[in-house]
């Protein structure tokens, strides 16, 4: 006789994905062609991801409840709103920052434009894509408020509560860093790249790091009735684990392997990413290779010969290694948190799990 295998969080989030976007989507199911044509990209990229976020969740529930991350239960939900509120992120980026590809698939907007070409529609196939895509991340943040709110509903007023100023917190400042990557871009660079690295790391901050592991840790605590002073506590493990799984997505987005990432090697060279990796190349690099960085970053027509120069450029000037440095500094700053935070041993052991896992992650 078998056993069916116990669900994990990542598998009973994935369910609760689709099922969310089915069931809060649902009054608009008699529209037949069109709202599937909407909802078909949105099915195939939120059924992707690591669920991360959904993960560090149920790690907070679980270290201020014993009741276990089941389907339908407070971590879960959250979690899944987590994720749908990252697919509504990945659209807008995307369509922000001009990329063709998502998860090994075309990017939203690029998918919507290709179908409005292959019908022969009227006007712009981009512009079309582009709105669509847009109203479509408008969509899945709406969605995401309503499984949050699922969540809160199924929990006490002042766990509620606090879950509610995390949610806040986490999608407006997403907003504002997302802006702040933007103005970056959009502005000269320094003589030697200096102040490049703090306003990455402002970024980092603001748009992915707290987004990526500090709230979804702290919506999970709080919704589990975690008090402020144990709040505290998990935001100061949640930041640097956060800052470091961003730092190594900078590497990822210059040296990845397109099989893994699901994006073309080099992506945030030709996008022209200001990330802590450029930044610290910038400051390292000496002056003829500093302009060639200036010159050629940001040029969506790099070949694949002109990203390989880029990268020697990056390795050669000892960016990459202050940068491996850095993330190493900020996992063992979080995990010496972690020591600190005064949760149970298997949730340290959970949380030091999943913090090895993003620092060293390939994808």
């Amino acid at each position: 006789m078998t056993t069916s295998p116990v669900p994990t969080v990542p598998s009973l989030v994935s369910a609760r994905v689709l099922e969310a976007l089915r069931a809060h989507t649902a009054p608009f199911a008699g529209l037949g062609e069109p709202i599937e044509d909407l909802l078909a990209p949105a099915r195939d990229l939120l059924g992707g991801g690591k669920r991360l976020r959904a993960e560090f969740c149920a790690a907070g529930w679980a270290g201020f409840s014993d009741e276990p991350a089941l389907a339908g239960s407070p971590p879960i939900l959250a979690g899944a709103a987590i994720e749908l509120f990252q697919g509504a992120a990945l659209v807008h980026d995307d369509v922000m920052d001009g990329s063709h590809t998502r998860r090994g698939m075309p990017a939203v907007h690029r998918r919507l434009a290709a179908e409005h070409a292959a019908a022969g529609w009227l006007g712009s196939a981009d512009r079309y894509g582009e709105a669509g895509a847009i109203l479509l991340g408008d969509l899945l943040l709406s969605v995401s408020s309503m499984e949050i709110d699922r969540a809160r509903a199924a929990v006490g007023p002042g766990a509620s509560a606090r879950a509610r100023e995390v949610w806040d917190l986490m999608t407006s400042e997403v907003a504002v860093g997302q802006y702040l990557d933007i103005r970056s871009q959009a502005q000269p660079w320094a003589e030697d790249g200096a102040p490049a690295v703090e306003m990455a790391l402002e970024v980092v901050r603001m748009k992915s790091a707290r987004y990526s592991v500090e709230h979804p840790l702290t919506l999970g605590a709080a919704l589990a009735g975690a008090d402020d002073d144990a709040l505290a506590r998990l935001r100061a493990v949640g930041l640097p684990l956060g800052e470091a799984f961003q730092l190594r997505d900078d590497v990822l987005g210059v040296f990845g392997d397109p099989a893994l990432t699901g994006k073309p090697a080099g992506d945030d060279l030709r996008e022209g990413k200001r990330t802590v990796l450029l930044g610290l190349a910038m400051h390292r690099a000496d002056p003829p290779a500093r302009e060639h960085l200036r010159t050629q970053v940001g040029r969506a027509d790099l070949t694949d010969d002109d990203v390989a120069r880029l990268q020697e450029i990056l390795v050669g000037s000892g960016a990459v290694a202050a940068h491996e440095d850095l993330i190493a500094e900020r996992l063992r700053v979080g995990l010496a948190e972690l020591e600190r935070a005064d949760l149970p041993d298997a949730v340290s052991e959970e949380l030091t799990r999943l913090a090895d896992a993003l620092a060293a992650r390939q994808a």
